[in-house]
């Protein structure tokens, strides 16, 4: 198992505790100098917040962790691919390297509809690295809207 690989399950770890309050189970780590510095997993429906995803909880507990908004040499691994709102944080945070789990192609913001992360006018580019345990990541969402689709029946 790769050094992604490991990180990323841990990011499906997170992603599965938003499963306990119905939300969309999408999870997020971020490392920093080989030792995971924070955790964050989609809490919307929880905290009746759009800013709720689990790549903004986990910046905000990173930036505390060690004690500055600049996360440079982290690197955030994330089970789905990030939209526009938490792109453009990643960006703002300086975070140099990002690994997705799998694409969003309705809403996706890292190369699907845009990418948010390469703009070359932008000051800050984000390394992207796509398709880490994507089929696992994959499934976990599937599985979640299959239930939720066969619940509202």
């Amino acid at each position: 198992m790769t050094q992604e690989e490991r990180y990323m399950g841990y990011a499906i770890a997170q992603a599965k505790k938003a499963l306990v309050h119905e939300d969309v189970p999408i999870g997020c780590v971020i490392v920093y100098q080989d030792h995971i510095i924070a955790r964050g997993y989609n809490k919307r429906n929880l905290k009746k917040t759009t800013l709720a995803h689990a790549e903004l909880d986990a910046i905000a507990k990173a930036s505390k962790a060690l004690g500055d908004w600049r996360l440079e040499g982290c690197t955030l691994y994330v089970t789905l691919e990030p939209c526009q709102m938490c792109a453009g944080a990643i960006v703002q945070a300086r975070i140099p390297k990002v690994v997705i789990g799998c694409m969003n192609p309705k809403a996706g913001c890292a190369g699907s509809v845009l990418n948010l992360l390469q703009v070359q006018a932008f000051n800050h580019q984000v390394e992207v690295v796509k398709g880490i345990r994507q089929e696992e990541c994959s499934e976990l969402l599937s599985s979640f809207f299959r239930g939720l689709r066969m619940k509202n029946k």
